[in-house]
């Protein structure tokens, strides 16, 4: 299957809703794809605090008409990286969209692990409290966002629910890229999944992006990695490998401790 993450560059010099259509342009491009990735609250910014409560909106809201659209136009499964969503009772959560190729919301994950250290998303936003993860038909997706990446657990949970790819849309800081590009490869390797990573670009709320989106196999071998200044990384993954690098290597059926 052929993959590719599209790392959004995200500042002020544009509205949420043009952000949205030339995010849109962008998928449609990567029509023969079979997976297109965004990243993480790219409508509004995941360090553009201010705004959060004027641009949240729900699962069904433009973010998502938009995107369905364009999954539906290109043929393709869309992560479309996460929105600022507003649930019924005013909570706002950080939620990743999953769309198949028909447009269908397939899947929607609400992030557990809230960056912040008592500040900002830590205080603004709700967490989620559940797994995620989706069949389609290249293979069993897991979901995670940004912060999420150095919960291991949360990993762990993932493959126990079948992952065999797991998606991360982020807006990891340009400041901490040696932890991004370590902890990516360590979640491929220790869960031996396919880790496909996908960072925004440029700066926005006082935050440099790091960009350098990535794709990782279970081995934890980098196929394939965006610069800052690149847009699109695109890789063809054998999905194949996980069940031959799991039997060659079987590290997950010596697990003594677990959560069961």
């Amino acid at each position: 299957m052929r993959a590719s993450l599209i790392q959004l560059s995200v500042d002020s010099s544009e509205s949420a809703d043009e952000r949205r259509h030339r995010a849109a342009s962008l998928v449609r491009g990567r029509a023969g794809d079979d997976l297109v990735v965004l990243p993480e609250l790219w409508t509004a910014g995941a360090w553009s605090y201010d705004s959060w409560g004027s641009d949240a909106e729900g699962v069904d809201g433009p973010t998502a008409e938009v995107m369905s659209a364009a999954a539906r136009e290109a043929g393709a499964w869309l992560h479309a990286g996460s929105i600022v969503e507003r649930d019924g009772d005013g909570t706002l959560y950080n939620t990743a969209l999953l769309f198949d190729r028909a447009g269908d919301l397939r899947g929607s994950y609400r992030k557990i692990h809230r960056y912040g250290f008592d500040t900002g998303e830590a205080t603004l936003m709700g967490g989620g409290s559940d797994i995620v993860t989706v069949p389609t038909d290249f293979g069993v997706i897991g979901l995670a966002i940004c912060y999420d990446l150095r919960f291991p657990e949360l990993f762990r949970g993932l493959l126990d629910a079948g992952a065999e790819l797991v998606v991360v849309p982020a807006a990891w800081p340009a400041a901490r890229l040696s932890h991004w590009q370590l902890l990516t490869r360590t979640r491929a390797l220790e869960e031996q999944v396919f880790l496909l990573a996908c960072c925004a670009a440029g700066a926005h709320g006082g935050m440099r992006q790091g960009g350098h989106s990535v794709v990782v196999d279970p081995w934890g071998t980098v196929l394939g990695e965006a610069r800052t200044a690149q847009e699109t990384v695109t890789v063809d993954l054998d999905m194949a490998e996980v069940a031959r690098i799991r039997a060659e290597l079987p590290v997950l059926r010596d697990r003594v401790l677990t959560s069961r």
